[in-house]
């Protein structure tokens, strides 16, 4: 059984912004560190954040079943601020998901404002319907949220030095 869920998140902060921080490694040092309740730990087991880049995440103790996966991006393009990570290993796949993908895209909507557009696409095996229900795009909704103020705030912080 294949399905999908999508968030948006609309804000007013630039693509190229908020892109600097999706489309690079530092979206993996800031989860950790700005939602720790999402993930607690991520680490780069290979790549510079381009396509073939490989990520151990690792989740907060306390999510039944789910301790960490190995995530790959599939797909970085800079130019139309997409990226597409593909789980590979860990839990997420041994629960009974036979794919996971995530995909963020950055979208302009004027030189001061985007919408953050966050896609799951799993195929779950027929013997676990009641995996449909763990995709939830709360998660993405909270790590647009918090990376829309992380931005804000450094813009602000540069602003004022300047």
């Amino acid at each position: 059984m294949k399905g999908s869920t999508v968030h948006e998140h609309e804000t007013d902060v630039s693509a190229s912004d908020l892109w600097a921080i999706y489309g690079t490694l530092r979206a993996a040092e800031l989860l950790a560190e700005l939602l720790p309740q999402v993930l607690a730990k991520v680490e780069v087991i290979s790549g510079d954040g381009g396509v073939g880049t490989i990520l151990q995440l690792t989740y907060p103790p306390g999510i039944p079943g789910l301790e960490s996966y190995k995530e790959k991006f599939i797909k970085v393009d800079n130019e139309n601020y997409i990226k597409e990570a593909q789980v590979i290993d860990g839990d997420i796949l041994k629960l009974g998901f036979l794919s996971y993908m995530v995909r963020f895209e950055v979208i302009a909507k004027g030189p001061d404002s985007s919408v953050i557009r966050s896609t799951v696409e799993y195929e779950i095996d027929e013997a676990h319907p009641e995996l449909e229900a763990m995709v939830s795009p709360a998660p993405f909704a909270a790590i647009a949220e918090k990376f829309s103020e992380y931005t804000k705030e450094k813009k602000l912080i540069t602003q004022a030095a300047s």
